[in-house]
């Protein structure tokens, strides 16, 4: 895990690969309760008889932004900034969905630094990540993420 203390530190970073996450088992509960939280109970996230038998992929699969969901919590496993007064979610940039994850699949976060700004004391990075799914070459999910980082003075 990358432990950052400061902007500097965290600015030494810019251009490198910053880590890949463990791997997460997207499972039928998880999806499952994500569709409760998210009012979206399409049969094909849902209902894996019905899926067995008409889904291209024969089972179930994962909501795509199910698979963004857990993006901070990947993200968390890969850095540790210290010395914040909190950080905040800032926006996605040129997101894409490559393939779906099916259900019982295992994925994980690989992450680069491409981009930090200090914006008056507020620390912005741009963190370009791929959501690889185990065993895949094409990944589940790129994009770019932005974080605001409020380090203490």
């Amino acid at each position: 895990m990358l432990i950052v203390n400061s902007y500097e530190e965290f600015a030494s970073h810019l251009g490198e690969e910053l880590g890949r996450s463990e791997w997460l088992t997207i499972d039928q509960e998880r999806i499952n309760l994500f569709a409760d939280a998210t009012l979206d109970h399409q049969w094909i996230h849902t209902d894996p008889e019905r899926a067995q038998s008409e889904s291209p992929y024969k089972s179930t699969i994962a909501h795509g932004y199910l698979t963004l969901s857990i993006l901070p919590y990947l993200w968390s496993q890969i850095i540790q900034v210290n010395n914040i007064k909190m950080l905040v979610n800032y926006g996605m940039d040129k997101m894409r969905f490559g393939q779906p994850v099916i259900t019982g699949s295992r994925v994980r976060m690989a992450t680069k630094l491409h981009n930090i700004q200090n914006l008056r004391g507020i620390c912005k990075t741009e963190i370009a990540f791929t959501i690889e799914i185990e065993g895949q070459r094409k990944p589940a999910l790129e994009g770019i993420a932005s974080f605001l980082y409020y380090f203490n003075s």
